[in-house]
């Protein structure tokens, strides 16, 4: 299975094997990243024209292509040099012209002789009442006609590549194009419509019009599904063989939940019942659960992770859960205390901070099995820390745990359970592109008690008034966050530094009322400022975004987000969801220097509209792309050449499920179908897929 399968050969063989691509055309292919045949072949057209002849060009909607048979006229010569030449011709309707621009008299005059039926095609304008048709695309003898395709595609082009030159190689990779076995679900394909793959092909390189062009087209649609597909099956085999390593069966016996759930003031949210039955579900089969917790802001992960972490130690285990940052593990701890006491359950904290003596007596509880549930920052992933019997760990905040992380962790337990919480709400086709090898609950409700957030647009040449607000709110005991988003004075730019801020509004509210933390701080003094706004003994926090993840201040009520144009949709939201965690209600002024520009207008007005992290993540997609989004780079996300992740989610779903049905059904690919599947890896260069099954 390492080595490439014969058919595909000719797909993967250099650039330079295809006629008229010699190493300078070839390098300028590789800039676009079309390094092979095959390559060509997922480089479909993204336009159409029309060369069907017309009668004549007064049928004809101008400015516009038209092809027509034509008797040419007299050659008029222009008087000056470099001036327009121009040869009269007469189509079935009427006179008109063709203009050529630095035309060789000698060269037209043998291609256009006097009296002779050529047909033209090219883009035809009237000037001055009369047509004209300026460097024709085409010029060819009345016998020839049948060489012009009725359509002609139209390919994305790089410097140094012509139409003609892409055309011609697609032409020929088709050509060489091997019939392949079918991997595609029979069903399905048979419901959409799909083409077989080489047909689809060649129906996407010889569209027929606009129709040809759309994501529905079932040419285009079989072909985007077929790269979906192979890049979810990738996940799934990766998904199986972690599930085929041993895991451990935790059967919890609901004693510990039922305690905190009984001491509870409000009833879980909908989502959140279904989240810890799924987790509850997970944990109890013997293959190891990796399961992603996706939640909005707000929508009460810590009591779904309390749950899951309640049924390691019912099932008479330890738990871990691990936050990015010292600030989140200690606001993890404080959540969750009150609440495992109630359960009787004991929990601690290690973070790089613990030392000497109390470090060494923390660990040898922790081997024993005197502590429960450990939180902590990634130093508990140091080697002397050891547990006694470690069946869960959670990580918070994925993007900042790479994947080698989490199986780091894993390692801590013989076959540990993961569960991974973030709280960016992903739009649904990322989600699968990104996790597609995990399961994934949502938490996709606002536990009761959750007041909205009141969201307002604000121009900066009214900063006075915002000040004079925040003396009031300071006044009635209020504290808010000021967010700035650069550290310091950049001429380039325009934007305020937090540093100028601080002295500005210090001045404005009084000394020691405002407190200052940006990323450039030493970690020390960031926590001092952190912990001094938390216990209330400052007010007003100017911050970079260092804020942005997780910090739970009840007491703040304002956010003021100053330059608010230069944030992304998903920045802003996170910010928003750091106040309207009390009881007072909350507000978030988003302050801008105009004029806003279109999109700077849409990402701020949605996020007035609505509060729906879901809704707000597929706006942001819709605007920005999925690169972007994650940052391609190290989002470890595919580029796909036709499928598109924004406007083809369902797709996306489908192909996930289909993936893990032909793995359930065939886990080595061995039936005739499997085996096409692994003809479709290689296909989609899914090298690390094609590994897995070597190993699987």
């Amino acid at each position: 299975m390492s080595q490439r399968p014969e058919p595909l050969w000719p797909l993967f063989a250099g650039l330079t094997t295809l006629g008229g691509i010699g190493p300078k055309s070839a390098k300028a292919l590789e800039g676009a990243g079309i390094e092979a045949p095959r390559d060509l072949l997922f480089t479909l057209p993204h336009g159409v024209i029309d060369r069907r002849p017309k009668p004549s060009v007064r049928d004809a909607i101008l400015p516009g292509v038209v092809t027509v048979e034509v008797t040419v006229g007299t050659h008029v010569p222009s008087a000056r040099k470099g001036g327009p030449y121009r040869i009269n011709v007469e189509d079935a309707l009427g006179a008109f012209q063709l203009v050529f621009f630095h035309g060789r008299g000698d060269y037209l005059q043998r291609v256009l002789p006097e009296g002779a039926r050529r047909l033209v095609s090219g883009r035809v304008e009237m000037f001055d009442g009369l047509a004209q048709m300026v460097h024709p695309d085409h010029v060819l003898p009345t016998d020839e006609a049948g060489a012009l395709p009725p359509f002609e595609p139209v390919y994305p082009l790089v410097a140094g590549v012509t139409q003609k030159l892409m055309t011609k190689a697609v032409a020929e990779v088709l050509a060489r194009t091997p019939e392949l076995d079918e991997w595609t679900d029979p069903g399905l394909k048979a419901r959409e419509g799909w083409p077989d793959w080489r047909a689809a092909l060649l129906s996407g390189h010889a569209p027929t019009g606009e129709q040809d062009m759309t994501q529905t087209a079932p040419a285009r649609a079989r072909l985007a599904y077929d790269e979906l597909l192979a890049h979810q099956l990738t996940l799934a085999l990766a998904r199986s063989h972690r599930r085929s390593k041993k895991g451990m069966a935790s059967i919890g016996t609901g004693a510990l939940r039922r305690k905190v759930l009984a001491s509870l003031p409000f009833r879980p949210t909908g989502a959140q019942l279904r989240a810890m039955d799924e987790i509850a579900q997970d944990m109890a089969e013997p293959q190891r659960m990796n399961r992603l917790l996706q939640g909005d802001v707000g929508a009460g992960k810590t009591l779904v992770a309390l749950m899951a972490l309640l049924i390691a130690v019912e099932a008479g285990g330890q738990g871990v859960m691990m936050a990015p940052t010292e600030i989140l593990a200690r606001q993890h701890l404080e959540g969750l205390r009150p609440l495992a006491e109630r359960a009787g359950v004991v929990l601690d904290l290690l973070t790089g901070r613990d030392k000497g003596t109390e470090r060494r007596a923390k660990l040898a509880a922790l081997a024993r099995g005197d502590i429960d549930i450990l939180v902590g920052t990634h130093a508990v992933f140091q080697p002397d820390v050891q547990f006694a019997g470690l069946r869960l760990a959670i990580v918070d905040e994925q993007h900042r745990f790479g994947v080698r992380q989490r199986l780091e962790l894993g390692r801590k337990g013989a076959a540990v359970d993961v569960l991974v919480m973030t709280a960016t709400p992903i739009p649904r086709s990322l989600a699968l592109a990104q996790y597609g090898d995990m399961d994934v609950s949502l938490l996709d409700e606002k536990p009761p008690g959750r007041k909205p957030v009141r969201t307002a647009l604000i121009s900066s040449g009214r900063m006075e008034e915002v000040i004079a607000h925040l003396r009031k709110a300071v006044a009635d005991g209020r504290q808010a966050y000021w967010v700035c988003p650069l550290v310091e004075e950049s001429e380039v730019v325009d934007l305020t530094a937090a540093e100028d801020r601080f002295k500005h509004l210090r001045a404005a509210l009084g000394e020691g009322v405002v407190g200052l933390v940006h990323g450039q701080m030493p970690h020390a003094q960031k926590d001092a400022a952190m912990a001094a706004f938390v216990a209330g003994e400052t007010q007003v926090l100017v911050a970079t975004t260092v804020i942005e993840v997780g910090v739970n201040v009840p007491n703040a009520s304002i956010m003021v987000i100053e330059r608010a144009e230069w944030f992304g949709l998903a920045q802003l939201h996170q910010l928003r969801g750091r106040v309207g965690r009390g009881t007072a209600e909350s507000t978030c002024l988003l302050m801008y220097q105009p004029p806003l520009n279109d999109s700077g207008t849409k990402r701020l007005t949605t996020l007035r509209e609505t509060e729906d992290g879901f809704r707000i993540s597929e706006v942001d997609l819709e605007m920005r792309g999925a690169g972007d989004l994650i940052g391609t780079a190290q989002s470890g996300l595919p580029r796909f050449r036709i499928a598109d992740l924004e406007h083809q989610s369902g797709l996306m779903a489908i192909a996930q499920s289909d993936a893990r049905k032909l793995l359930h059904d065939d886990p080595q690919l061995q039936s005739p179908r499997g085996k096409a599947a692994r003809l479709l890896l290689w296909l989609m260069r899914q090298d690390e897929a094609i590994r897995l099954i070597s190993v699987g």
